[in-house]
Parts: C-alpha cells; structure tokens; sequence
C-alpha cells in the first residue's frame, strides 16, 4: 500500500514513517502536494562470493620486490 505524506508531517513524525516503512509500506514523500521522493524498505544484503577473481597465486608473489621494482611504487 503507499501512502502520499507531505514533508512537514513527515518531519514531524519520522521515526514513525520509518516503522512503516520497515513493516513494508511504500511511502511517497510530496513537497507542496506534488510527490518529490519514495522512501520504501531497504532489502537484506545479499551475500557476496567469496573468490570471484580468478587465478591462482604462486609463491613469487609473496617475495620481496627488487630495488627497480620497488622504486617504481614509490
């Protein structure tokens, strides 16, 4: 269900606005009766895959750099 709410109520009552909205109610916020923005529930994060680069690396890569190698990074 959504609801239309001007920003002055919606200052005025934010904290509550958000419950709504946390229960799963779409809020329309409308400045001067004209709607502006939507405050709707953020979703859960979604679980990010752990190894999405692929590859694998060889022990070379844990040596130290030489000289050159390094002074090019700084």
């Amino acid at each position: 269900m959504t609801r239309i709410v001007n920003v002055h109520e919606a200052k005025t009552h934010l904290s509550r606005l958000l419950d709504d909205v946390a229960g799963g109610e779409e809020i329309v916020l409308a400045k001067a009766g004209r709607p502006f923005a939507r405050l709707v529930p953020i979703g859960a994060p979604s679980e990010r895959p752990l190894g999405f680069v692929g590859g694998r690396l060889t022990e070379a890569f844990f040596e130290p750099l030489d000289d050159t190698e390094l002074a090019a990074w700084q």
